[in-house]
């Protein structure tokens, strides 16, 4: 459990924010090779995409099972919604002795905390020798070619999709306050009596200035990126899934996904409720041409259905799409 206890003045200074390169970092955690757990396909495919592309230090940094991907990838936003330029620069700018410091705990844990120390891969030990800057340059140069190859062409749809849930926060915040805000993002994170409690392996507790709250489509539970560095002051960074209307939807059955394929299988899965295209773009991370084109052939298939509804067309799945979706059972056509 991460206990982090937080004054009136903190809760004031607390802010969200849409971080792109936290997207991106997400997908170096484990659960980046693990779309069945609920995660979304496109997670697995931006893994895939990670081994092909030849990113020698981002591959040694991500995570097959516990452990910890190094902060300076993931700067905290300096802004609501910074551009994905603006955070590769913040990248670029780590100062040498923080960003060795971070690889340090990679390597020795913190075993207070929880985390286990690893041996370095040598990839990144030999990083390390030619000094912090040269590392923040590698990193920034390999997260702009993986975010080209693998997020760039979905980023407008996902953006449009976690801004409108920091929208949401704001109604919340604004309606009921910060207390219902922070029980609002997810059932493993809870506020009561000054102390913000997130379910976590790791045990830490200690006061901060501020929380620092970003959505995600990509994380699968929340996480909390607490300064790693002994003596850091740096602000803790709360991440959680994005799981209501716009959120991440429940993989397909696999039997589903082996009839209709992983695409197919995740727009019908997820059509319980009517959705536009733009809207299943964003939830999946596929371009608005793709969506229309795959709904295209469920729909000359009889397995979904749509209607106008203003200046959009929503599809919703059949009564047989329905039965399909739910069974994952080919018998029922």
């Amino acid at each position: 459990m991460i206990e982090l206890t937080v004054d009136a003045e903190g809760l004031a200074r607390s802010r969200l924010a849409v971080s792109p390169l936290h997207e991106v970092t997400s997908t170096l955690l484990p659960w980046g090779l693990r779309a069945e757990s609920g995660a979304d396909p496109w997670v697995a495919r931006a893994r895939r995409v990670l081994r092909r592309a030849r990113l020698p230090l981002l591959s040694a940094l991500a995570l097959d099972a516990g452990g910890y991907v190094p902060d300076f990838l993931s700067p905290h936003p300096s802004g609501p919604s910074p551009t994905v330029e603006e955070e590769l620069e913040q990248v670029r700018a780590t100062p040498p002795g923080r960003l060795l410091a971070e690889l340090e705990t990679l390597r020795d844990g913190r075993p207070g905390s929880g985390l286990a120390g690893t041996e370095l891969p040598e990839v990144v030990r030999c990083a390390m020798a030619r000094g912090g800057e040269r590392v923040a340059r590698q990193a920034a140069e390999e997260l702009r070619r993986y975010w080209e190859l693998a997020f760039a062409p979905h980023w407008q749809a996902a953006r449009a999709t976690l801004e409108a849930e920091v929208d949401r926060c704001a109604g919340v915040l604004a309606r009921s306050g910060a207390a219902a805000l922070f029980n609002s993002l997810h059932p493993g994170i809870r506020w009561a009596d000054g102390t913000l409690r997130v379910e976590s392996r790791f045990t830490v507790c200690l006061p901060v200035p501020l929380v620092v709250v970003v959505p995600s489509l990509v994380a699968s539970a929340p996480g909390v990126a607490v300064d790693p560095v002994p003596g850091g002051r740096r602000p803790p960074m709360l991440a959680y899934p994005v799981r209501t209307g716009a959120g991440v939807p429940a993989a397909p059955p696999g039997e589903l996904t082996g009839l209709l394929g992983p695409t197919r299988a995740g727009l019908l899965a997820a059509l319980a409720r009517p959705a536009s295209t733009a809207q299943l773009a964003a939830r999946h991370f596929l371009s608005p041409a793709t969506v229309s084109y795959h709904l295209g052939v469920l729909h000359r298939a009889g397995l979904v259905t749509r209607a106008r509804s203003g200046r959009s067309v929503l599809y919703r799945h059949t009564p047989a799409g329905a039965r399909l979706a739910g069974s994952g059972d080919a018998r029922v056509l």
